[in-house]
């Protein structure tokens, strides 16, 4: 997001499971079943940003798979993500 452009995010929706592929920027994220593993659709060996939305009340976010702390993520609040290529893992952004 640069100041005084504008930005577009692709979004999608998705059912919340053990493993999810990020195949837009923004992530609406249906159900409750807590996500241990994010695959990046940017391939290539890039780093990237992902945004998480859970919709049906709180999400986790587990260490077992790709992601580098475990979170839980309240309902409709946005949640970044920042992917490391050199970690292999998605890094959470601060919750309030």
């Amino acid at each position: 997001m640069f100041p005084g452009l504008t930005t577009r995010l692709s979004e999608d929706l998705v059912a919340s499971s053990t493993s999810i592929t990020a195949k837009a920027d923004l992530l609406r994220v249906t159900g409750s079943t807590a996500i241990a593993t994010i695959q990046p659709s940017f391939g290539g060996g890039f780093s990237g940003i992902l945004v998480l939305v859970p919709t049906d009340g709180t999400l986790g976010l587990t260490t077992a798979g790709n992601i580098a702390i475990a979170v839980t993520m309240p309902q409709n609040r946005t949640t970044v993500l920042t992917y490391s290529r050199k970690a292999d893992k998605w890094y959470p952004g601060a919750i309030s």
